[in-house]
């Protein structure tokens, strides 16, 4: 067998001790996948081979047949073979959501969709709920809304479609998915950021949402959400009829789904926005519990809050980098005990289904958590239990293969009784009896919540202020102003900044500055001044006496001890023209360190390098030169900044830039950090402007268009989605005649490849020397390493899988191992970063069978500049390799 090393771009795949290639499964659909131990894996059905689309929607009916919704067509209904079937048995299926009509101008009849381009299905109620995500066009007319579809004369075809509510968005950030509430009485449903929350009866969060944030403002630089206000995505509540909605918990950016746990608990799954990696306001993907009323603190751009502050809630836990898709409890599973009270969440970037073990803790859960399943490529998008225990879950999405599987348990006999009913704990009584308060005007509202707004749960506090905040304001305002416990002084103020008139806002901030800082922990401090710069965010900047006043209250804790309190004293300090503030800020950004534990994730963004080699190889890239995130803060919040500054300290300040944008965030990084230079640039006097502009790093900058570092040529295209049969024919009729050396050369640049290998020398080391690769293999066999990277992996490049003791796994490259640990790589741009596995901690390893190289890397080039590319590789990076003699290109050059 050849073993042709051009893994390129993440050549990462290693071997385990042995050396040896595992032999190809006979059913790839299942072998790729890792599961725990006693569960089977069963593939049901590939709807992409028969032309009907890429599933990313399911629920079964009353009948036990499974329905599902094509992304971008239409529905399905599936009677499945029972687990144990013989291979005779199939899957048969019906459309539900197409119908006939005729092709205007002719007497042709056409297929066309009638219901689907779905995100969301449930059954229930007798009824179909259809959650639509698409802008209404010829192909398919209805636009994105909940629609409820019924059986009126018991044919067992849906004949009546209703709109229960439209709705304003669509794609990826639109409306999403529904379920059933636990009493079987209600629906919740859940929407993306993108999707206008519609009018709604009712708001357990109060309406009068903002941004509350005095950093500089700055939206994303390549345009993402700039026009999207809060709350961002939201959860509603709703009847059957669809004639009463309930606005129940925003401020998400992304969640694609909701469950509840067997406590009857709410949780959603929210996503990161990668383009922010490396960004202080960067925010990992997080599983929310979503009570009554609370608020997750997504505002677009530099505006999102901190988990840390009193008027949001923190997540339960963080996952990490990803892309979440479905979230499902495992109350109904047929699973041993661990799993059937797990939340199993799905990641659709890097193909990993997390196990997550909830724990009460007070009024909320903490969490712990392991992968489940996984596998690569595994897109998932949707999941459920099904009525016989199995976990039937979906891969696909943007029109990617799609695939049916079934999980189940060997044992599953042993587990079909029902668990004991979870009891809540005191906290958790407490947090939903004062959510009742959260529907409106409450003659008992204010009596309960006001002697729990210092409550020692954070969750019971946050309840208490938003009963408050449903109740006339002259009924409580009083009652606050004479409270003297700090914690119902602060969280008492907080509600009268969010409800109460503006003329108070001296009053308040009066208030809290009787509180003695000093003697409050780090988290009431940091509730005490978000407190105040929410209060200056929505009544108005301070003047004169209340301006000195507040900030002598606040300047002898600046700076402070941590990053999180220094940051919102920087923003308020610089914000209210604090004598001193600019020059303290400036110094702590010159020194200023990141936090390595304060946001720690369920997995490392190392862990997910070679999981996903479009995103893995993102984040190698970001983690190789991550920026400092904290000094990022502080210049943004001196970005705005127009008094206190000094020659000095103004020369220190703009030199930062242009050491800045020799980091690598993610997309959005260089976008943002030129867009506050350019902002402190409005700012400086004018005899100034051009040596800070040059000493800031303007040279530096690629303008125009999507804001990137400056970097190579890259391709022009069109490229196209490469085949092996088609690139060998375009390259032997093309030929290397009219090939260009330093063409080729960029492309080895643009397409990622030297970042793993070198050439002649230079490059990188994570894969191997491609040097002699000319002289060894044929252009179809470069080609189809290139194109087909899973096909031949060298075991001396492969990756292992180490499985973890805890759950989980590791991947990445065997580098080397002694008698105590093994030593892995698991980032292909820094190679050198090694991390030890004990061994005591693993419990098997295997070889990795997928490259983690992306397929399409060589996608975006012409046949020009493959043929180029080709050449360069084949030449060994010699210039003046016979290859390119007499060429005209190549002289012109």
């Amino acid at each position: 067998m050849k073993c042709l090393p051009v893994v390129m771009a993440a050549c990462l795949a290693g071997a385990s001790s042995c050396n040896e290639r595992p032999v190809r499964p006979s059913d790839p659909k299942t072998d790729k996948l890792k599961l725990p131990d006693g569960f089977v894996a069963e593939h049901l059905f590939s709807p992409s081979d028969s032309g009907r689309g890429s599933w990313v929607a399911m629920t079964f009916d009353d009948k036990n047949r499974l329905i599902v919704s094509d992304q971008f067509g239409a529905l399905y209904r599936l009677k499945l073979p029972p687990i144990g079937a013989d291979s005779t048995q199939k899957v048969s299926i019906e459309p539900l959501g197409l119908g006939k009509d005729t092709i205007p101008g002719t007497d042709s009849v056409r297929t066309k969709v009638t219901m689907g381009f779905a995100q969301g299905l449930l059954y229930a109620f007798n009824s179909l709920y259809v959650m639509v995500n698409h802008n209404g066009n010829k192909e398919f007319e209805k636009g994105s809304g909940l629609y409820r579809l019924q059986d009126t004369d018991g044919d067992d075809q849906f004949d009546k479609i209703t709109l229960l509510k439209a709705m304003e968005g669509s794609g990826e950030h639109g409306p999403h998915s529904i379920i059933l509430a636990p009493d079987g009485k209600s629906i919740y449903l859940i929407a993306g950021n993108h999707t206008l929350a519609p009018e709604m009866d009712a708001y357990m969060l109060p309406k009068n949402w903002q941004e509350d944030n005095l950093i500089p403002r700055m939206v994303d630089p390549n345009g993402h959400a700039v026009h999207v206000k809060p709350p961002g995505g939201w959860i509603a509540n709703i009847d059957p009829e669809g004639r009463h909605w309930e606005f129940v918990s925003g401020g998400y950016r992304n969640p694609f789904d909701i469950a509840f746990n067997d406590a009857g608990d709410l949780f959603t799954y929210d996503s990161d926005m990668e383009w922010d990696f490396g960004l202080p306001w960067y925010r990992p993907t997080r599983i929310c519990h979503a009570t009554g009323g609370s608020d997750f603190g997504w505002r677009t751009g530099t505006m999102k809050w901190s988990a840390t502050y009193p008027d949001n809630l923190p997540p339960v836990i963080n996952i990490g980098q990803g892309s979440p898709t479905n979230l499902v409890y495992g109350g109904k599973a047929r699973f041993p005990e661990k799993y059937r009270k797990s939340m199993f969440a799905f990641d659709w970037s890097f193909g990993i289904v997390y196990a997550l073990q909830l724990q009460p803790d007070g009024a909320s859960y903490k969490a712990t958590g392991e992968e489940f399943i996984s596998g690569s490529p595994l897109p998932l998008t949707d999941g459920v239990i099904g009525p016989d225990g199995a976990l039937y879950f979906l891969t696909g999405g943007r029109r990617l293969e799609s695939d049916l599987y079934r999980v189940y348990h060997e044992k599953a006999d042993d587990y079909t009784q029902p668990l004991p009913a979870a009891t809540p704990t005191a906290e958790n009584t407490l947090r939903r009896q004062l959510e009742q308060y959260h529907h409106g005007p409450n003659p008992a509202a204010v009596e309960a919540a006001l002697p729990q707004l210092k409550h020692p749960d954070r969750f019971v506090r946050y309840a208490a202020r938003i009963a408050l905040e449903h109740q006339p304001v002259e009924q409580w305002q009083d009652k606050v102003l004479a409270q003297t416990e700090p914690l119902a002084v602060i969280n008492g103020v907080l509600a009268l900044a969010r409800q109460g008139n503006p003329a108070v806002r001296d009053a308040l901030l009066s208030k809290l500055q009787l509180i003695d800082l000093s003697k409050l922990s780090e988290a009431e401090k940091i509730d005490a001044i978000r407190t105040a710069e929410v209060t200056v965010s929505r009544m108005g900047k301070p003047e004169g006496a209340a301006a000195i006043s507040l900030a002598a209250w606040l300047q002898p804790y600046f700076p402070a001890p941590t990053n999180e309190l220094n940051r919102l004293l920087s923003k308020v300090l610089v914000y209210i023209d604090a004598p001193g503030a600019v020059g303290t800020t400036v110094a702590l950004m010159a020194a200023a360190k990141d936090d390595t534990t304060t946001s720690q994730s369920l997995l490392s963004s190392s862990d997910l390098i070679m999981r996903n080699p479009q995103y893995g190889m993102t984040i190698a890239g970001m983690l190789a030169k991550i920026p400092p995130a904290q000094q990022t803060y502080y210049a943004t919040v001196l970005s705005g900044a127009k008094t206190g500054w000094d020659d000095s300290l103004r020369q220190q300040y703009f030199k930062w830039y242009a050491n800045a944008f020799g980091y690598q965030g993610g997309n959005s990084f260089v976008g943002y950090i030129n867009n506050a230079r350019t902002n402190a640039l409005a700012l400086v006097p004018k005899e100034q402007f051009a040596q800070l502009n040059a000493l800031s790093g303007d040279s530096i900058v690629k303008g125009g268009g999507k804001f990137t570092a400056a970097s190579g040529v890259q391709p022009k295209g069109p490229g196209r989605n490469w085949k092996v049969e088609e690139a060998v024919k375009f390259v032997d009729s093309i030929g290397f005649a009219a090939s260009n050396f330093e063409q080729g050369k960029a492309m080895f640049d643009a397409t990622l490849c030297s970042k793993c290998h070198t050439v002649a020398g230079q490059g990188g080391v994570a894969g191997p020397d491609l040097t002699q690769l000319g002289t060894r293999f044929s252009n179809k066999d470069i080609l189809e390493s290139i194109i087909d990277p899973n096909k031949t992996i060298s075991d001396q490049y492969g990756a292992t899988v180490f499985y973890l003791k805890e759950g989980g796994s590791i991947m990445g490259r065997l580098t080397n191992e002694d008698d105590e640990q093994y030593f892995v790589s698991q980032n292909p741009f820094s190679p050198h970063d090694i991390r030890k596995v004990p061994k005591k901690s693993v419990t098997k390893t295997r070889v990795s069978e997928v490259s983690p190289m992306l397929p399409g890397m060589i996608n975006r080039l012409s046949p020009q500049e493959l043929v180029d590319l080709m050449a360069f590789l084949k030449s060994g990076g010699n210039a003046k390799d016979t290859i390119f003699s007499n060429n005209s290109r190549s002289a012109s050059r």
